[in-house]
């Protein structure tokens, strides 16, 4: 609680500073569409999105042979948590790219359509990196859950104009990385991006969007949890005698959440800094049921 008061504080104490350095003018959307704010952001994007896949092909795939552009049939790996992964990051790359448009002043259908898709179009290029590497492939499963992510956020703004339910993410450490660092990640870091058995997918619904009762909060949310352990490679068949025999599961959850962009506040700092950690879902006492253990009740789950 002394931590959560005085990082409180800080923020406070940050947003009067900028406020008063025209910061928070600066984070409040146009009204209309601001030339130089989208120009702005176009080239800024671009040479983001360029640079990012330039080095991520010399970082990621220069040390890999090239191939002929081939598919990877990849579906039944990791308990699909890596495709939990691809509906997130579509998702969360494209709300970002919608709402950096919408600070621009550029019109809905203009931010859905070249704003919303950044994700998809973002991804589907790292695709096709795979298919030319052999290492890898072209995966299908993956453009379908590309296209899942930025879906969800299209369609919810099609259909109600908001988005009430959100994709978020949570991580814990666990025993496995260790075991398999060079595959799962070493150190926290890396464990993050890299070690399926910590993550945690969830699809957080906002109650007062659903049911208008001013007796809810506006920022209370129920969370559906995805999740899965004792995964050492990517499905049980292994070749490697020391990977066998992986105690493989399935994880459901059930929590409570809070939707940080409902909270109430004038400052445009603070909305920003709120839609930025949005994507992390706040821990919570949270019931657990798996397909090897049944029901399982956790105090507080990260």
């Amino acid at each position: 609680m002394k931590a959560l008061l005085y990082l409180l504080f800080v923020l406070c104490t940050i947003t009067s500073v900028f406020s008063q350095s025209g910061i928070n003018r600066f984070l409040t959307p146009s009204d209309t569409l601001h030339t130089p704010r989208r120009n702005a952001l176009v080239i800024t994007e671009a040479s983001v999105i360029g640079l990012s896949l330039v080095g991520l092909n010399q970082l990621w795939y220069a040390d890999y042979e090239k191939s002929k552009l081939h598919t990877l049939n990849d579906n039944d790996e990791w308990l699909q948590m890596d495709k939990f992964g691809h509906v997130f990051s579509s998702y969360q790359v494209g709300r970002a790219g919608a709402e950096l448009l919408h600070w621009s002043g550029v019109c809905k259908k203009d931010q859905l359509l070249y704003g919303a898709t950044l994700g998809f179009g973002f991804l589907t290029v790292v695709e096709v990196f795979d298919g030319y590497s052999k290492e890898w492939g072209f995966s299908w499963g993956d453009m379908i859950s590309n296209a899942a992510g930025t879906g969800l956020y299209v369609g919810q703004e099609l259909l109600w104009k908001e988005q009430r339910i959100t994709l978020k993410y949570s991580f814990h450490q666990t025993k496995y990385a260790s075991q398999r660092p060079e595959k799962l990640g070493e150190g926290l870091l890396e464990e993050i991006l890299k070690d399926y058995n910590g993550q945690t997918y969830w699809l957080s619904a906002n109650v007062h969007s659903f049911f208008k009762n001013e007796k809810i909060p506006k920022w209370l949310n129920v969370a559906f949890g995805y999740g899965a352990e004792g995964m050492l490679t990517g499905n049980s068949e292994t070749e490697d005698l020391s990977f066998l025999n992986q105690d493989r599961k399935r994880q459901y959850y059930l929590s409570l959440d809070v939707d940080l962009t409902r909270i109430k506040t004038n400052s445009h700092f603070l909305r920003s800094v709120f839609s930025i950690f949005n994507v992390i879902k706040v821990p919570f006492p949270t019931l657990e049921f798996n397909d090897k253990n049944g029901l399982k009740f956790h105090a507080i789950y990260f």
